[in-house]
């Protein structure tokens, strides 16, 4: 069992955190933003790929690709099962910040340096993974490399996927030297699991509220996305009546601010990140206005109360301005609870050494952890993020509670593959 806490403040620093991390921070990076652009099967990607599977080659883990783009990199035998696995993903949301993802990657390579250091000796084979295209920031859907390897994405749905440009997916990955007919459900590497963890910067201020470090995921809040398509008529901005026009522009902007309003109803959020116009000229009236809701709550009733409520408002006022509205659910995530047992066990390593009581709590972000945890025992560790920021150039995580976040999985690895 571990012999300090990662709770506490006297710390050791590994050093190889701080390298990888250095290594990593300009791929992939904007210059003008600020921000990050490393969307799947790009040339990003393939560079951060190439960043990961030199890293275990460094450490002589053995390397694999599997069906669907997914990294893996191994010490020990995973065909012996029960095995123990930590990783997160890469890629990025358009103009991300440095820590989603990536940190839970870094943080797995530098937890393993961490048990060689102390010596431990795993017992059941050790994984670490960078799923593919977790964000959906290119083609649309989050999670696509855990989605088909859990046989929650199907084979036809993935090849229907594309991106802006009209490339799909099986067209990008054979491009980035994939074959896209080799994707789908993958049981036998997903049964040789017998935990796995994933470490993530927390999106979201509550350690930083509470003055922790380190804390234990209990669920993900259910979500989704919804397709709002407000269709009037293109017309002349400079001669058109005001009273004559069908401008869908209209009831999009009232239903932008009803989202709001039904968001605070409950207690959830509700998000419009995203919208197409056409045809998207300065002296047209739009005829299709397209937005993209986001919305999550900490339970199914109050999800569909706000999503309910958005729509209902979207409809009246589309039908006030003569719009034609139509509402499509493009996903949905239903409540994920991180596996109890596990769960518990966590919180008892972590605070052994310490006496110090884990905090436990949830989170609105969806995550591969949560895809998985329908078929393999699931759980998540959050790193403290002073901001709450996720998602844009100003997501941070002090340099001491990373090193916090590395000595914790370490912790946990120690505890699950060595016990």
């Amino acid at each position: 069992m571990p012999t300090r806490s990662a709770l506490r403040n006297d710390c050791p620093q590994p050093d190889s955190f701080h390298e990888m991390w250095r290594q990593l921070l300009p791929v992939g990076r904007n210059s003008a933003s600020g921000g990050y652009r490393r969307f799947a099967w790009t040339g990003a990607d393939a560079d951060c790929r190439d960043w990961f599977r030199e890293q275990a080659r460094r450490r002589g883990l053995s390397y694999e690709v599997d069906r669907n783009g997914n990294q893996w990199a191994w010490l020990g035998d995973p065909a012996e099962g029960d095995a123990v696995v930590t990783g997160s993903h890469l890629d990025s949301v358009p103009d991300g910040g440095a820590f989603d993802g990536p940190l839970g990657v870094v943080s797995a390579f530098a937890a393993l340096d961490e048990l060689r250091r102390r010596g431990v000796r795993p017992t059941k084979p050790l994984g670490i993974v960078n799923f593919g295209d977790e964000e959906g920031a290119r083609f649309g859907l989050a999670c696509v490399g855990s989605r088909l390897t859990a046989g929650a994405l199907t084979v036809d749905q993935a090849h229907r996927l594309t991106d802006a440009d009209g490339i799909t997916l099986p067209q990008a990955m054979e491009t980035a030297g994939h074959d896209p007919d080799a994707i789908g459900p993958d049981p036998v590497r997903l049964g040789r699991i017998g935990a796995f963890v994933e470490l993530h910067v927390e999106q979201g201020r509550a350690l930083d509220l509470t003055g922790d470090r380190v804390g234990v995921a209990s669920a993900i809040w259910p979500h989704g996305r919804w397709r709002f398509d407000f269709r009037g008529e293109a017309n002349h901005a400079g001669t058109t009546r005001l009273a004559d026009r069908h401008d869908p522009m209209l009831p999009y902007a009232e239903t932008v601010l009803a989202a709001r309003r039904e968001a605070e109803q409950v207690g959830g959020v509700a998000t419009f990140g995203k919208m197409a116009v056409e045809p998207n000229g300065v002296n047209a009236v739009p005829s299709l206005v397209r937005g993209w809701l986001d919305s999550r709550a900490r339970d199914q009733e109050r999800l569909d109360a706000v999503v309910g409520g958005v729509e209902r408002a979207a409809r009246a006022y589309a039908a006030a301005h003569g719009v034609q509205l139509d509402v499509e659910r493009e996903s949905f995530t239903p409540v994920v609870e991180f596996d109890h047992a596990l769960r518990d066990r966590l919180a008892r390593i972590l605070g052994k050494d310490a006496g110090l009581k884990v905090p436990v709590l949830g989170t609105g972000a969806g995550h591969d952890a949560g895809i998985l945890a329908g078929r393999v025992p699931t759980a998540m560790l959050f790193v403290r993020n002073p901001t709450g920021v996720s998602h844009s150039p100003a997501e941070s995580a002090a340099e001491d509670d990373c090193v916090a976040g590395v000595l914790a999985l370490a912790d946990v690895l120690e505890g699950l593959a060595a016990p």
